[in-house]
């Protein structure tokens, strides 16, 4: 389960999708989050998947890594559907002990898992199409008319982008814990929920001390470096806009247009 985590890793490829400007990214996958949600009918949730899909497609990144990225939320998508198909009224289905299923249910439970499959798919393609630096760059980009309030642009994306950075890398030193305890015996899998939560104990303690530790040898080596945020820093590349960029946002807002056309030209279909 915690190798499927795909969240800030980045894959290189020589893609379209990774050659666009990191502000661009930032600001149509937040873009595409407003319009996931605001998206009500079944033909705007199609449109909504064809466009996921061929972005990946554009992307150059393995499906089975996208895949692998759902497999930690997949008892969340079997408890969503579960709870929408048994606890909402409408014409049944079947009945399963003293549970009734319904059909608006299903469908409902349907809707919003793929709501939440698309949405994981699109933020992962995010870090994995745009390496650490340039996520930092666009992220600082962006927040920078705000530190004329006293916001700290900088150490912001900073903050984040180690964050993000650093998930895969905690990740694999909390398997590798696991594994550990689980030879001298420990046991992760049996019990109820209490002693699962009290077994979890061993791992968590040692994966804290590491983090710690870890972000100490960081922070000391960015003073032994001199780091003083972003005052006076210069960059090798700046971020500029180009024509693929334009023509990324310009599609976007087709897409965008066609959602909101679908919304108004199918209002009873089935909203979530």
């Amino acid at each position: 389960m915690l190798k499927g985590v795909v969240v800030g890793q980045y894959y290189p490829a020589d893609s379209v999708v990774h050659k666009l400007d990191p502000r661009v990214k930032i600001g149509v996958t937040t873009m595409f989050i407003v319009v996931l949600f605001i998206a009500g009918s079944l033909y705007s949730y199609l449109l909504l998947a064809l466009f996921t899909f061929a972005v990946i497609r554009a992307s150059r990144v393995p499906f089975r890594m996208i895949l692998r990225g759902l497999k930690p939320v997949l008892f969340i998508l079997g408890f969503t559907l579960a709870l929408h198909v048994f606890f909402t009224k409408g014409q049944p289905l079947f009945v399963l002990g003293p549970l009734r299923a319904s059909r608006e249910g299903a469908i409902q439970g349907a809707l919003v898992g793929a709501r939440l499959i698309i949405l994981i798919a699109t933020t992962s393609l995010l870090t994995l199409t745009t390496s650490p630096i340039s996520l930092t760059d666009g992220l600082e980009n962006i927040l920078r008319p705000f530190q004329r309030v006293g916001v700290p642009a900088h150490e912001l994306a900073m903050m984040m982008t180690i964050a993000l950075r650093f998930i895969p890398t905690l990740l694999e030193e909390a398997d590798k814990i696991m594994k550990a305890q689980m030879a001298r015996g420990a046991d992760f899998q049996t019990g109820n929920m209490l002693n699962r939560a009290k077994s979890l104990v061993p791992l968590l303690v040692p994966l804290f001390v590491g983090a710690f530790r870890r972000a100490d040898d960081l922070a000391m080596a960015m003073e032994a470096r001199c780091y003083r945020g972003g005052r006076n820093r210069t960059r090798m590349v700046e971020l500029r806009a180009g024509w693929r960029d334009y023509v990324a946002v310009g599609v976007f807002a087709l897409f965008t247009a066609g959602v909101v056309a679908l919304n108004r030209l199918f209002p009873f279909a089935v909203k979530p």
